[in-house]
């Protein structure tokens, strides 16, 4: 069986992702791009001094528009992140899904992916 009907047949059984995953069931997902999760793991490292140096900033009261400029180049990278997996969901687990002929996978991808784009918007 390959690996995206493997896939949809997990979604059947779980009418969740494509991947298999379940939201909340510590399930992983088996369908990242490995230069995806390199490029994200990566990025988070990134971020993750940078968040550092805001709060060194903080702690020696630096600025406040300084500060600011910070936090917001911060929440642009995360932006980014959510950009490059949401991109991995969409070409693997919700095409998976979609291409499965289970009517609750199609309505439950579909439940999802809007979850995400209003959770994006805010």
């Amino acid at each position: 069986m390959s690996h995206e009907s493997s896939a949809a047949a997990r979604v059947a059984q779980t009418a969740s992702c494509g991947c298999g995953a379940r939201p909340g069931d510590g399930v992983h997902a088996v369908a990242v791009d490995p230069e995806i999760k390199r490029a994200v793991v990566h990025r988070l490292r990134r971020i993750e001094g940078q968040v550092r140096g805001l709060q060194k900033m903080v702690d020696e009261q630096r600025y406040c528009a300084d500060v600011l400029t910070q936090v917001s180049s911060v929440q642009e990278a995360l932006r980014g992140v959510s950009r490059t997996l949401l991109y991995n969901h969409l070409r693997h687990c919700t095409t998976a899904a979609l291409r499965s002929d289970d009517a609750s996978a199609h309505e439950a991808m579909y439940q999802e992916l809007i979850g995400l784009v209003e959770r994006a918007g805010r």
